[in-house]
C-alpha cells in the first residue's frame, strides 16, 4: 500500500520529481568528480614515473612532495651521482609551469632515451634546435597543434617537432639547455633521475646515497610511487572533505524543501489518509519513502552524470585533468545523498504527521 503510494505521488508530480533527482544529482556528481579527478591526476602521474624508467629519485633540498621551487640542484651533483657503484644511467630534469596544473619539463634527450626507452612517436621526430619542442597526444590534442604549429609558453615560440604516446614523465619536452637558459639557471636542475643495473639494488644504493647527500631527499621509484597519494598533497584531503560536506548541506536542503512543497500540495490527501484511519507512523514512513525514492534516484543520475563530465574533460583539457571513473565511491556518494534525502524530510514529515484531518480536508 505504501509504495503504491509513494510511486503515485512521483507518477503524478513529474515535474517537481525531476527536479528533487536532477538536484540531488548534483552534489553526487560534484563528489564523483572531484574525487575522479583527484585519483585521475595521481594515477597519471604515477604512471608517467613508472614510464621514466628510474630506479632512484633524487630531489632537492627541502622540497614538498608535490611541485618545485625552480632548479635548485648542481648539475655536478648529477655528475657525482652517475659515478656511483650500479648506476648506468643519471640525467637530470627542469620543470617549468605554465600555468594552472601544466609545466613542460627540459630533458637530455640522448640521456633520457637511454633511460626511458625512448619516445614512441606518433607524428614527427625528435627535437634538434633550442627552440623545438615534444608533446604528448593529449597536450596536442588539448592545445589543438601539430607538427610544425607554434606554440608559445611563458613568452617564448616552440616549433612543435614531435607529438608522441603519453606516459613518460610530462605532457611537454624541451631541451633542457634551452630551458635553463630561458629561466637563467643554467647548470641547475629540478630533480635526478638514477637508472641501475638492476631494480633489486635500489634500496643499497638509494642508502649510500642519502650518506653522500645528506640534505637530498632519496626515494626509490617504489618509495616515490607510494606517496603518490591524496593524504601526502597538502590541503586536497581537506579540500575532498569540504565538498563532501556541501553535498550533505545541498542534499538535506534540496530534498527538505522537495519535501515540504509535497506536503503543502498534499494537504488534503494526508487529511483523507487520516480520516481512514492512517497512523502517524504510517504517514511518516510514507514521507520517508518518498525521500529515499529520490535520493535513490538522485545517486544514479549523478552516477551517470559523472561519466559525462569525464567526458567533457577529456575533450576539452586531457592533459591538464583527467579524471577517472571511481566505482567504489558511488556506495559512498549513494549514502551521503540518500542519507541527506531521509534527514531533509524529517521535518517535513513532522508536519505531515502534525496536521488536523478536518483542517487538512477543508484545505483549498
Amino acid at each position: 500500500m505504501i509504495f503504491k503510494l509513494v510511486w503515485e505521488s512521483l507518477r503524478f508530480r513529474p515535474v517537481r520529481t525531476l527536479l528533487s533527482i536532477l538536484l540531488i544529482a548534483v552534489p553526487v556528481t560534484l563528489i564523483l568528480t572531484l574525487i575522479g579527478i583527484s585519483r585521475g591526476f595521481l594515477d597519471d602521474s604515477r604512471k608517467r614515473q613508472e614510464g621514466v624508467g628510474a630506479d632512484v629519485i633524487v630531489r632537492p633540498p627541502a622540497s614538498s612532495f608535490i611541485g618545485f621551487n625552480g632548479a635548485p640542484i648542481s648539475d655536478k651533483i648529477v655528475d657525482l651521482v652517475g659515478k656511483q657503484p650500479h648506476v648506468v644511467e643519471a640525467t637530470g630534469t627542469v620543470v617549468q609551469p605554465i600555468g594552472g596544473f601544466d609545466s613542460i619539463t627540459g630533458i637530455d634527450l640522448t640521456a633520457f632515451d637511454r633511460m626511458s626507452g625512448g619516445f614512441e612517436y606518433v607524428h614527427g621526430g625528435p627535437f634538434h634546435g633550442p627552440n623545438d619542442i615534444i608533446i604528448d597526444t593529449y597536450f596536442a590534442e588539448q592545445r589543438h597543434v601539430g607538427v610544425g604549429s607554434n606554440l608559445k609558453l611563458f613568452n617564448h615560440e616552440w616549433r612543435v617537432t614531435g607529438i608522441v604516446e603519453p606516459g613518460k614523465l610530462s605532457h611537454a619536452f624541451v631541451d633542457l639547455a634551452s630551458l635553463q637558459d630561458l629561466t637563467d639557471q643554467q647548470h641547475k636542475v629540478s630533480q635526478i633521475y638514477v637508472k641501475l643495473d638492476s631494480p633489486g639494488n635500489a634500496n643499497a644504493v638509494a642508502a649510500e646515497l642519502k650518506k653522500l647527500l645528506p640534505d637530498y631527499p632519496i626515494f626509490t621509484r617504489q618509495e616515490w610511487e607510494s606517496l603518490i597519494s591524496v593524504n601526502n598533497i597538502p590541503l586536497l584531503a581537506t579540500f575532498i572533505h569540504v565538498i563532501i560536506g556541501i553535498g550533505v548541506v545541498i542534499g538535506f536542503a534540496v530534498v527538505s524543501l522537495s519535501m515540504y512543497m509535497a506536503v503543502l500540495q498534499r494537504t488534503r490527501e494526508i487529511g483523507i489518509l487520516k480520516s481512514l484511519g492512517a497512523s502517524k507512523r504510517f504517514i511518516m514512513n510514507l514521507m520517508m519513502w518518498e525521500a529515499l525514492s529520490l535520493g535513490f534516484g538522485g545517486t544514479i543520475v549523478g552516477i551517470v552524470l559523472s561519466f559525462g563530465t569525464r567526458a567533457v574533460m577529456k575533450a576539452i583539457v586531457p592533459a591538464s585533468l583527467p579524471q577517472a571513473i571511481v566505482p567504489d565511491w558511488w556506495w559512498i556518494a549513494g549514502l551521503i545523498a540518500i542519507g541527506a534525502a531521509l534527514l531533509g524530510a524529517l521535518y517535513p514529515g513532522w508536519i505531515a504527521v502534525r496536521q488536523d484531518p478536518i483542517e487538512a480536508l477543508a484545505y483549498e
